[in-house]
C-alpha cells in the first residue's frame, strides 16, 4: 500500500561553512548554493530531483541565518515557512530533531526523508525509485532506513555501513540483488588498510548521510537513545504552530542542546536500521579534485569551466567564478567580498608540462594581460615568497595563501588578500 503524498516529507540539510570550495564558496554561499555543474546550484538540483516524489509544500530546508536569504532567492517556489534557519549550528542530530518536530506538527502520521543539499546524483530516476521504496518501507515498519552507496574503492573519506551477514539461504544476499538489507553496524572513517578489507568482504557500503523514517519511529528512537532530543522535539513540535513562538523557543533552547551527529546519537545505537542500496551515480563532491570527475577534460587533462587562458599546463581545474549566477548572490549588503583573485581577476596556478620551456616554474595564468609571477622573477627555486614584494600593481595588497614553495600551490589558490 502506497503512502499518500500528503504524508511524505523531505528535510534538506543545507548548512555548512563554505570551506570545501574556497575561495568560490564562502560562509554565506557554501557549495550547495553555487552553480558548480550546470545551470542550477546543488541545492536547486536536490529540490528538483525529489519533486516527482514529494510535493513542494512538503519539502523543508534547514539552513542557517547567514545563508537564509540566498536559500530563499534560489527556491522561490517553496513556501517561505518551509525555509528554516537554525539559530546556531549544533550538528546533524539537532537539525534532524528540528525537522522531525516541524513534520510532526503538520502530520503526526507522516514519514520523512533527510537528504543533504550538496550531493551529485547522475541517475535521478534511479534515486527516485529508491526513495519511493524507502518511504513505503518506513511507513509500514518501525525501522530507520538509510541509503548506502556501493563503494567504488577503498576510501578513507567516508564512514561505512556494515551489513548483517545472511543467517540462512532464505535471507537476501549481499551482492546487490536485493534492494534492502539489515544493518549490523555503522563504522567511522577507517584507515586505508581497513578500508581495503571492507571492500574485499563485500559487506560494507559508504554512508551517504541519507535517512528515511516515520515520525513515530524517529520519536521512539530519540526517546530510547537521546531523551534530551526527544523532549526538545515535543516542545518544538508544539511551538511550531506559531512561527514567531517557535523562533523565540529555538533562540532560547537551541544553543544549549547537545552537539552530536545523528550517526553517533542514533544510527550507531539503534537495532532496527535497514539499508537501501543506492546505485544511482552518487558523489558527495567534497573537493575541487572531485569536481573534475564530472567535467570534460581537454587534451592536456585540464578541466575548465568558464573563460580562461592556459599555457603549457596539465592536470588543472580552472573555474571562472566571475559570474554572479555561478557563485551565488552578490548584491549590495549581501557580503560576497571581492577579496580573492579567484573572483574578478580569474587567476590560476598552473602546472607546466614535462619538457616545456616553463618546466620547474609555476605560472599564474590570467584572463587579462597581468604578468604571471614567473615573468616577474618568481620561480620554483624562490621558495616561500612574499607576493607583496613583487613590483607590479596587480599584486599590491596580496599575500600567499600558505607559506609554502610555489610548486606546492594548486587549484588557483595562489593569492589571497
Amino acid at each position: 500500500m502506497k503512502q499518500p503524498l500528503q504524508k511524505q516529507f523531505a528535510i534538506i540539510m543545507a548548512g555548512g561553512r563554505g570551506e570545501r570550495f574556497w575561495p568560490v564558496s564562502r560562509e554565506t554561499t557554501p557549495k550547495q548554493l553555487i552553480q558548480l555543474l550546470g545551470d542550477r546550484s546543488l541545492l536547486q538540483e536536490t529540490v528538483h530531483r525529489i519533486l516527482p516524489v514529494i510535493p513542494a509544500e512538503n519539502i523543508l530546508v534547514i539552513t542557517n541565518q547567514s545563508q537564509l536569504r540566498e536559500v530563499r532567492r534560489q527556491l522561490p517556489d517553496l513556501p517561505s515557512s518551509n525555509l528554516i534557519a537554525e539559530p546556531c549550528g549544533r550538528d546533524t542530530c539537532a537539525a534532524i530533531t528540528l525537522g522531525a518536530a516541524l513534520v510532526a506538527n503538520r502530520c503526526p502520521e507522516g514519514v520523512m526523508a533527510v537528504l543533504p543539499a550538496d550531493h551529485v546524483i547522475s541517475q535521478p530516476k534511479g534515486f527516485q525509485k529508491v526513495l519511493r521504496k524507502s518511504l513505503q518501507l518506513a511507513s509500514r515498519k518501525e525501522v530507520l532506513v538509510t541509503i548506502g552507496i556501493p563503494p567504488a574503492g577503498p576510501s578513507t573519506a567516508y564512514g561505512y555501513i556494515r551489513l548483517l551477514r545472511p543467517k540462512s539461504s532464505g535471507e537476501p544476499p549481499l551482492d546487490g540483488s536485493s534492494w534492502v538489507h539489515q544493518v549490523e553496524q555503522f563504522v567511522e572513517k577507517p584507515p586505508l588498510a581497513q578500508a581495503r578489507k571492507f571492500i574485499k568482504s563485500g559487506r560494507y557500503r559508504w554512508n551517504a548521510g541519507m535517512f528515511i523514517w516515520s515520525i513515530a519511529s524517529i520519536r521512539k528512537a530519540l526517546g530510547e537513545h537521546q531523551p534530551e532530543m526527544a523532549l526538545a522535539m515535543s516542545r518544538w513540535c508544539e511551538a511550531a504552530s506559531s512561527p514567531s513562538r517557535l523562533k523565540k523557543v529555538l533562540a532560547r533552547e537551541y544553543p544549549e542542546i547537545t552537539r552530536i551527529s545523528v550517526d553517533f546519537a542514533l544510527m550507531e545505537k539503534a537495532k532496527n536500521v535497514m539499508m537501501a542500496e543506492g546505485e544511482f551515480g552518487w558523489d558527495d563532491l567534497g573537493s575541487w579534485s572531485a569536481l573534475a570527475r564530472h567535467l570534460k577534460l581537454d587534451d592536456h587533462q585540464n578541466a575548465i569551466m568558464g573563460s580562461c587562458v592556459q599555457v603549457d599546463s596539465r592536470g588543472n581545474i580552472l573555474f571562472d567564478a566571475r559570474s554572479p549566477q555561478r557563485r551565488g548572490s552578490c548584491g549590495a549588503g549581501w557580503g560576497q567580498p571581492d577579496d580573492c583573485c579567484f573572483y574578478r581577476r580569474c587567476l590560476f596556478d598552473c602546472r607546466p608540462e614535462q619538457g616545456s620551456a616553463n618546466q620547474g616554474t609555476r605560472a599564474v595564468i590570467t584572463t587579462g594581460s597581468i604578468p604571471p609571477p614567473s615573468a616577474l622573477g618568481i620561480s620554483a627555486s624562490s621558495g616561500p615568497t612574499d607576493i607583496q614584494s613583487i613590483a607590479h600593481p596587480f599584486y599590491a595588497g596580496f599575500r600567499m595563501h600558505a607559506q609554502v614553495a610555489l610548486p606546492q600551490l594548486t587549484d588557483g589558490m595562489l593569492l589571497a588578500r
